[in-house]
């Protein structure tokens, strides 16, 4: 039972693990051109994956507190662009 345990502490060890152990067995998977197509997920997919955890982990206030600023910015910067036209 404390391998169990064990495992569902260091889990996120073991899958990095696993996974370097995978890629030395068969390293064609990750190549450039291959099926996982890194040049594709690594820029676009993985990007989008870490921003998106990253503003999950915002507190709500310092969130709410950003999107009222960046829509006020916006409102004001269409309006004068309007004005001068």
């Amino acid at each position: 039972m404390r391998l169990l345990e064990r495992m569902r502490k260091d889990w996120f060890m073991i899958g990095i693990v696993l996974a370097i152990a995978g890629a030395k067995l068969e390293p064609s998977i990750g190549v450039n051109g291959g099926p996982l197509k890194p040049e594709i997920t690594v820029s676009y997919i993985a990007v989008a994956t870490i921003f998106f955890n990253s503003g999950l982990s915002l507190k709500t206030e310092f969130a709410d507190s950003r999107l009222h600023a960046s829509t006020c910015v916006f409102c004001s910067d269409f309006n004068q662009g309007s004005w001068w036209k």
